[in-house]
């Protein structure tokens, strides 16, 4: 007999411990459903909308943060079908490559609207290892790829960021951060089905209304990113979040200055939490403290880093765990991904407190010779009481080979001539920007995240 999926046996559990309680929430507090509901939702899925698709295709689910999110992964997970996580904010041509990279049979864009078939794609020919979930990333390019993942890894790392950040059936996490990522399937859709973390769903992204919706959900959890926690720090007279006991941080790099402003305002302190779509959850700074920036904590439990160089003061760390996924999709890297470890692209320092990122090695800027860390240059801009934002990347030069350049975004009063001459106090000449540009914002997708990518095609001249 086929062993039951890991996902679903602990579904099982969940909805046997709690099927008349609530499970799902708006953002202003009314039940959208129960886990009971969930699971009703799930079989009609399961005999209705998914009953023409075969085992092993691959359904798009491009929904957006929506209350049948789960329900839906629940009904893939019993047919076999394979469920590919697509942003609301792809363009037209983004979601086109993705789907023929990924062979994808079906698309869900709405969920009144239904399955959408897809012109024939051949099926993967998938092995003894088929998966259930395909994580869409581009790694160090911008060409998209999958990430493999079964059922048990799913479950592995939802394990992980529950045991570690101590996640129960009593919380509320508050689900503003997008569910199609890894982020926010990892912290949010996982965690309700395995260990019955209930979620209240928002669909608003303006920080006034985040603040405003946390508060009245009464959420106990809110998985976040920097610029949320930046926006909150700056609101004159915010309301009381009295039930909010835990504040999460990942998908960009959190300032000590943001973090410092928010605890000073709130009375709570952010908590950094590192990840990776290959992965899932690597560190966890289970002691908010004064570390510098780019400081994220200890491993998960259940987590094993494995320095590659450990005499250096700076390496790449190969992640062990349960919750790696099982290799890129179309076109495998085995060296970096399988077998149960990863290999992600950043440079790490290791003490007793725990591991800082420092930088990835495809930042790295060459300036005659010289290696030039941008995280290290961003720090020191970040220590200006004018910047509130950095980012430093190379360009082209004809004398250096690159040059460092930085984008800021500053107080008023903050101009470049007084910031390079910051930078010259403290930095090697090598490591001092060339130019310094003023930007009244930096780019950020849904997940907060800034392309250093984009930024130096858009300044390379």
């Amino acid at each position: 007999m086929k062993p039951e999926d890991p996902v679903l046996a602990a579904w099982r559990q969940t909805l046997a411990r709690l099927a008349d309680a609530p499970a799902i929430f708006d953002a202003q507090g009314k039940v959208l459903g129960r886990f009971e509901e969930v699971e009703e939702w799930s079989r009609e899925y399961e005999n209705g909308a998914l009953r023409d698709l075969r085992a092993g295709v691959i359904l798009a689910v491009q929904i957006g943060n929506h209350a049948r999110w789960p329900a839906l992964l629940l009904a893939c997970l019993r047919r076999g079908i394979v469920v590919l996580p697509l942003e609301r904010t792809m363009s037209e041509q983004e979601r086109a490559t993705a789907l023929q990279t990924c062979r994808a049979t079906a698309l869900i864009r709405a969920i009144e609207s239904g399955i959408e078939r897809l012109a024939d794609q051949e099926m993967p020919e998938w092995d003894e290892r088929p998966p259930v979930l395909l994580k869409l990333t581009s790694g160090t390019t911008a060409a998209p790829r999958a990430i493999r993942f079964r059922s048990a890894q799913l479950l592995a790392d939802a394990v992980q960021i529950c045991d570690t950040m101590g996640l129960t059936e009593t919380d509320l996490n508050f689900a503003v951060i997008p569910l199609s990522h890894s982020y926010g399937f990892s912290n949010l859709i996982t965690p309700l089905l395995v260990r019955g973390v209930r979620m209240a769903i928002s669909t608003d992204r303006m920080p006034r209304a985040v603040l405003d919706d946390l508060a009245r959900t009464e959420a106990t959890v809110f998985p976040g990113m920097p610029l949320f926690f930046q926006a909150f720090s700056e609101m004159s007279d915010p309301p009381a979040l009295p039930k909010l006991r835990l504040c999460l941080s990942a998908g960009a790099p959190l300032s000590r200055r943001v973090a410092e402003n928010f605890r000073a305002k709130f009375g709570l302190p952010i908590h950094s939490f590192y990840g990776a779509s290959e992965c899932g959850g690597i560190c966890y700074e289970q002691v908010a403290s004064a570390e510098p920036e780019g400081f994220v904590g200890q491993p998960l439990r259940g987590v094993e880093l494995e320095p590659l160089d450990p005499s250096s003061a700076s390496t790449q760390v190969r992640v062990r765990s349960a919750a790696v996924g099982d290799g890129y999709f179309p076109e495998p890297e085995p060296e970096k991904l399988g077998n149960g470890h990863f290999l992600p692209d950043d440079l790490v320092t290791i003490s007793d407190q725990g591991v800082r990122i420092v930088g990835r090695i495809s930042d790295v800027i060459n300036v005659a010779g010289k290696k030039v860390n941008p995280a290290e240059v961003e720090a020191h801009l970040l220590s200006h009481e004018g910047v509130r934002q950095a980012v430093v990347f190379g360009r082209a030069s004809t004398l250096r080979n690159q040059e460092v350049v930085a984008c800021v975004v500053a107080a008023a009063e903050t101009d470049e001539a007084a910031l390079l001459e910051y930078c010259r106090t403290r930095l090697s000449g090598w490591q001092v920007p060339k130019r310094i540009f003023l930007l009244e914002s930096l780019p950020a997708n849904e997940r907060g995240k800034i392309s250093r990518r984009e930024l130096a095609e858009h300044f390379a001249a």
